[in-house]
């Protein structure tokens, strides 16, 4: 008796997405839009206002799985390389590599490994039940956190980089934890029936 290896979300609901250059491309372009939307949405929240950025990184990768997943993220962060406001806070706060190097290029860096360990997990169907896509989100966002905190403690020390990226974060973080571990799962539900 076999049984068949668990797939991404897109790869069920598109089985032929695998050999489709052009429908994985078009999925990539509307998730980096996915990505840009959420940079630029705040939602009030205490004690910062968080946009909901990670929490698009992440269900994208479980959505798309780690290859799609990565080389939406790359598109999304070369898009900003280029110059394009698709960043949180551009263009006041600077465009392209000049942000990117910046207190923030480690949360960047933090999204494309983040997509590549919660794609990866959700191929192994992670993705399916809530308890199992709390610890994969959980994992996405520790991720994010690690490196981003690594890149802005060379920056400003690693008690002021704890202080300003991390200690802030921890209720909209852990409420977009939540909120992936709920729509992943229901998602799945709804694209079984």
């Amino acid at each position: 008796m076999t049984t068949a290896t668990p797939t991404t979300l897109a790869a069920h609901l598109w089985p032929s997405l695998a050999a489709s250059p052009v429908r994985s491309g078009l999925i990539a372009v509307a998730g980096s839009l996915a990505l840009w939307a959420s940079a630029k949405i705040q939602v009030p929240f205490w004690p910062v206002p968080m946009t909901m950025q990670t929490f698009v990184v992440l269900a994208l990768a479980a959505a798309l799985g780690p290859r799609l997943g990565v080389v939406t993220v790359l598109l999304y962060l070369a898009e900003g390389a280029a110059g394009l406001p698709v960043f949180a806070g551009t263009p006041e706060k600077g465009l392209g590599l000049a942000y990117m190097a910046g207190p923030t290029g480690g949360y960047l860096a933090g999204f494309v490994v983040a997509a590549l360990v919660v794609g990866w997990l959700a191929e192994r169907g992670f993705d399916r039940t809530i308890p199992r896509m709390l610890a994969a989100a959980a994992l996405g966002h520790a991720v994010i956190f690690a490196l981003g905190w690594t890149w802005l403690a060379v920056i400003v020390g690693p008690d002021k980089a704890f202080a300003l990226g991390v200690a802030p974060f921890y209720a909209a973080t852990a409420a977009k934890t939540a909120l992936a571990a709920l729509v992943l799962p229901a998602i799945w539900q709804l694209a079984r029936r």
